[in-house]
């Protein structure tokens, strides 16, 4: 198994778990935070849905610059939007995901916010990266849905909602 078939499966696992827990977000509730320092759920899950899209920046950038480019978050408004926008970046990611790129892993990729260094890695780290913050947000949205008493699906087995208690 190459690095890149062991990206393909996890990304694919991960999608499944991150499908799951994205359709139990309520649409009434995409304004609520739990907190004043909280994301909002509508922001939260739009970060979760665009991240696979990192891995394709992770092959077709050498950077981000958040000054040059500031962030905006994807526009997406109800549930299947913000399905249809993790969809849309699954693909994206999953095309850049070659066996003819692993040559491009040890590349140096950089994010900054202009002359400021945030982070900087590999092709390889940004890869990974999105994978593991695609899963923390993604527990983050579960800390939300639990907050609202709505019921979270498992994602590695059942959860305590799938469980017959």
């Amino acid at each position: 198994m190459t690095i890149i078939s062991q990206f393909i499966a996890e990304l694919e696992d991960e999608a499944a778990n991150t499908r799951k827990m994205l359709s139990r977000m309520p649409a009434d509730k995409l304004d609520w935070t739990p907190h004043a320092k909280s994301m909002k759920m509508r922001n939260l899950a739009a970060h979760i849905a665009e991240l696979p899209s990192w891995i394709e920046m992770a092959f077709t950038a050498n950077e981000l610059d958040f000054a040059a480019t500031p962030y905006e978050p994807p526009a997406a408004e109800n549930t299947e939007g913000m399905l249809a926008l993790f969809e849309q970046c699954m693909a994206d990611g999953k095309a850049q995901l070659l066996e003819e790129n692993t040559g491009k892993l040890g590349e140096r990729w950089v994010l900054r916010q202009g002359e400021l260094i945030l982070w900087d890695s590999d092709r390889w780290g940004v890869v990974r990266m999105a994978i593991s913050q695609m899963i923390h947000h993604r527990a983050q949205l579960g800390v939300y849905l639990r907050l609202l008493d709505i019921p979270i699906p498992g994602s590695y087995g059942p959860s305590a909602d799938e469980q017959n208690v």
